[in-house]
């Protein structure tokens, strides 16, 4: 997967220079007895300072005008200068998808830095001193995809590193001089590149993951039917036909028969052949001794039983559900162990996180698109407490009976999960419901305890945080 980094430039971008650079050309302007064009040159904010003091001075006093120009900019332009509109939240738009920032201005590095020092912009690089073409150098270096400027010699300097091309009409420049220049997009300010950037990633990463898909031939998809695994399914035989596809579900005590046949259903509609070859994790010690490492002998023992099955039916590899957020999560012991296996993750691959699936199976209509996090059985188990067939079941009766329970009460319930910390149960539910509907002593929250007492639980409560997916893993994190 490609890091993401996005750059910027600065001048008339990101930032409003106008008030402060006419005001530093008027000071330089009487200290030389010259009457600068202040109006003119303020309007086409972007070529170098040279440039713009070249038509108003001879030759021979250009350099020195440019130095004195820059040293009094600091005192004159710096806390003058505001963000342009949209600009904070374009740079906390790149963050949110994992994204590096870099800015690559003509701007005097020093006084860049100040402008960025003063208003707190969150960068990764600032690269100054470079304009039009010669920026494709920086771009190139520093692995920029997109680069967002206001001028045609923005444009210039994307399309010479080869990469996306965004600008803004917050510049001198039109929409018409922008498109003929060759920018791929022109947008009205930064206000409106949140919302770009996230249907272009999409996008980019959907193609990517189809490209990928077509060049393996054909894949057995390790299918939980959860959001991300039937996705995975969904655009395997969008890429490569139903016939070049095979779902495999692996049954064991660990997968709650009541995911079952909804995932058999889906991958049939797909018109995949599934198979449900019986895993024996149990029979692993390391997987019954349930230390914090549980769920690699659980995927190894998945994996070695489909990477045979696939070598047998003729299919090029194993693939699994994957996503680029479970790559940064932290403790996946489970995708080490099918990466030693010589599993592919196509979603991991692509750039594509947990909300992209969600999207994209939401434009593709699969039912799996808003459907809750369903992990195994197992992971409900404590660590350090075994793992047997009987607490899986008990768990498995139990959190059947909450949802049973809630909806008699008509409490609406998403995410739910029973936590078997040994002979007593903890209850996670929707954060908001312990508010609104499962206060304690209400009938609904006594209710809920005595159905998950009746499963075999001497005693149960509800956890005060709420639901929150791969909350064991909590207990791990503080040792």
């Amino acid at each position: 997967m490609r890091e993401l980094v996005v750059g910027f430039d600065l001048d008339m971008t990101l930032i409003d220079t106008v008030p402060g650079f006419g005001a530093t050309l008027r000071a330089l302007g009487d200290e030389l007895g010259v009457e600068f064009a202040v109006e003119e040159l303020t309007s086409r904010l972007g070529p170098p300072l040279g440039d713009s003091l070249a038509e108003h001075l001879p030759a021979d006093q250009l350099d020195a005008a440019i130095d004195r120009f820059r040293a009094l900019y600091p005192d004159l332009a710096i806390t003058s200068v505001p963000l342009l509109p949209g600009a904070a939240e374009a740079i906390a738009d790149v963050r949110r998808h994992s994204g590096r920032v870099v800015v690559v201005t003509g701007k005097f590095r020093p006084n860049a830095q100040l402008h960025v020092d003063h208003l707190g912009l969150d960068l990764d690089h600032l690269e100054g001193e470079v304009w039009g073409v010669g920026k494709a150098d920086v771009l190139r270096r520093e692995g920029v995809s997109v680069y967002v400027g206001d001028h045609v010699h923005d444009v210039e300097g994307a399309l010479a590193a080869g990469v996306t091309s965004v600008s803004v009409l917050t510049g001198g420049c039109t929409r018409e001089e922008l498109l003929e220049a060759g920018t791929h997009v022109v947008l009205d300010d930064l206000a409106a590149f949140p919302a770009w950037l996230d249907e272009h990633l999409l996008v980019t990463r959907l193609a990517a993951l189809e490209a990928d898909l077509r060049d393996r031939g054909s894949v057995m998809v390790a299918y939980s039917g959860g959001a991300d695994s039937a996705f995975l399914l969904a655009a395997a035989v969008r890429a490569l036909g139903a016939h070049r596809v095979v779902a495999a579900t692996g049954y064991s005590d660990s997968l709650p028969r009541s995911e079952r046949d909804p995932a058999r259903e889906l991958a049939e509609s797909l018109g995949v052949e599934v198979v449900t070859p019986r895993t024996h994790e149990m029979e692993r010690e390391g997987y019954r001794a349930n230390a914090g490492d549980r769920c690699f002998f659980c995927k190894a023992e998945l994996l070695d039983v489909l990477v045979p099955l696939a070598a047998e039916r003729g299919l090029a590899f194993v693939a699994t559900g994957t996503n680029a957020d479970d790559a940064v999560a932290g403790f996946r012991p489970g995708i080490r162990a099918a990466e030693e296996r010589g599993a592919i993750t196509p979603l991991r691959d692509a750039g594509l996180t947990k909300a992209q699936v969600r999207e994209a199976s939401r434009r593709w209509e699969l039912p799996t698109w808003d459907k809750p996090a369903a992990a195994c059985l197992s992971s409900r188990v404590a660590y350090g407490i075994e793992v047997t067939p009987f607490r899986l079941a008990r768990v498995e009766r139990a959190e059947a009976a909450c949802r049973e329970a809630l909806a008699e009460a008509g409490v609406p319930l998403r995410d739910l999960r029973v936590r078997d910390l040994g002979e007593r149960a903890s209850v996670e539910v929707d954060a908001a419901l312990l508010l609104d509907h499962l206060a304690p002593a209400t009938a609904a929250a006594d209710a809920l305890l005595d159905a998950v007492r009746r499963c075999g639980f001497d005693a149960a409560e509800l956890d005060p945080r709420g639901f929150r997916s791969g909350s064991m893993n909590e207990a791990l994190q503080q040792q």
